[in-house]
């Protein structure tokens, strides 16, 4: 890694890294261990699992047919600002996704969907794989369940997708949470009926606490948010659907035109996931930029040494500790890293104090109630645009911020981010 690099890495000083080893799709699909069949896959088990989702909540799911999805909403000329004419500026609405409330839902979904079918079917509650899928919600079958303990390691946002959809299936749910997370989400959870086990350490340890648990325990089901396939495809699915969208919204791209997104990453699951699908769905007119908080740039390390879950942050002196909760992962999933070698397209962090103003900013241009992990995202199009990408130059871009999460935010916990930046809710 360039000293340049390491240095400003260590003093939290914000940087764009544009990726070296990005390759055009048609060069990096050979090199994938994960292809549009997967993603496919995932999506149609999610179509098919609808109803179910459907009936188990029907007031959140019941209108949309059980589709867990959210709207692609236009911003307006303030987050253009400072941008080249013809550019334009949309949000991915995942803050209002429902049930879940976050990116998290799509993997989280269909991560406990997958495993419930094979234990279901394995039991003989489900007749084949064409079975009724709403057998899942039977009272047999949540007997069974009640057996089977889902385990999950989080920072919030996934322990809440994990144990939401866990416990409305029956399953018992033991989330371990980091030291960054909430404590209305831990409140959530147990309201829902989550066995919440706090750790002093960070994400990581949390993380191996639940593993070490899993591996002696034939009923206890790790969901892996560091190396499972199941989430980064039910993630991938929101990347598969961005054509529709963009269609729907009378929005053309290619790579005279190109589209940006700009992906909050921790771990690295759900922005890997949405750009690879990004990229097999729509080819070179993708981009993907990943976006840390300077605190807890583990993927930009992993990415540029090449180490990938090799690379902690503490090699760098930093401990993590953000007000992006969601980003405050010290070292990158094994799986994504090496999946995003030659399909990120950079990394840009968010120093500590940007992240209130663009909270901020965002509630007071647009009323949007987002995270500081979300609103990390909207810093990316200025500093891309400011980068001079030869793949941007002279053409105008359709730039996507993804709103990952805050639309449940508690009052006094958003009036909190908001006082930060010196400003009321």
């Amino acid at each position: 890694m360039d000293a340049a690099l390491e240095e400003a890495l260590r003093a939290e000083i914000p940087v764009f890294w544009p990726n070296p080893g990005r390759l055009s799709l048609e060069a990096a699909r050979p090199g994938l261990s994960v292809g549009l069949a997967d993603m496919r896959s995932a999506s149609d088990r999610l179509d098919r699992f609808a109803p179910l989702l459907a009936g188990l909540f029907p007031q959140e799911l019941a209108q949309a047919g059980g589709i867990v999805e959210s709207d692609l909403v236009p911003l307006g000329p303030w987050a253009a600002n400072g941008l080249p004419a013809g550019d334009t500026v949309w949000l991915k609405a995942d803050h209002t996704l429902p049930v879940a409330g976050s990116v998290k839902a799509r993997g989280g979904f269909h991560a406990v969907l997958h495993l419930a079918e094979t234990l279901a079917l394995e039991a003989g509650l489900l007749d084949g794989p064409a079975g009724a899928v709403t057998a899942l919600a039977t009272p047999e079958a949540r007997a069974f369940f009640a057996g089977q303990t889902l385990s999950v390691g989080s920072t919030g946002n996934l322990g809440l997708s994990i144990g939401i959809m866990g416990r409305a299936l029956g399953f018992a749910v033991t989330v371990h949470m980091s030291a960054e997370a909430k404590a209305w989400k831990k409140a959530r959870l147990r309201a829902v009926g989550a066995t919440v086990v706090e750790h002093a350490g960070d994400y990581a340890a949390a993380c191996a606490v639940a593993r070490r648990e899993a591996a002696v325990s034939r009923t206890i089901h790790f969901i892996d948010d560091e190396n499972s396939l199941d989430l980064f495809l039910g993630y991938a699915v929101a990347g598969l659907r961005l054509p529709g969208q963009l269609a729907a919204r009378g929005i053309a791209v290619s790579p005279e035109a190109p589209l940006c997104l700009y992906l909050p990453c921790g771990v690295g699951g759900a922005p890997g996931g949405i750009a690879l699908g990004a990229r097999l769905a729509l080819g070179d007119a993708a981009l993907a930029f990943f976006v840390e908080p300077a605190r807890a740039p583990c993927m930009l390390y992993g990415l540029a040494t090449g180490r990938h879950d090799g690379a902690h942050i503490v090699e760098l002196g930093l401990n993590g500790r953000t007000l992006a909760d969601g980003l405050a992962v010290p070292r990158p999933s094994r799986l994504v890293g090496r999946l995003m070698e030659g399909v990120c397209d950079g990394v840009l962090t968010v120093a500590e104090a940007d992240l209130p103003r663009l909270v901020a900013r965002a509630w007071r241009e647009a009323g949007l109630r987002l995270e500081p992990s979300a609103a990390a995202a909207l810093a990316g199009p200025a500093r891309v645009r400011g980068a001079g990408l030869p793949a941007l130059a002279g053409q105008p871009a359709c730039h996507i911020v993804w709103a990952t999460g805050g639309g449940s935010l508690p009052d006094d916990d958003f009036a909190a981010v908001l006082a930060l930046a010196g400003e009321g809710a």
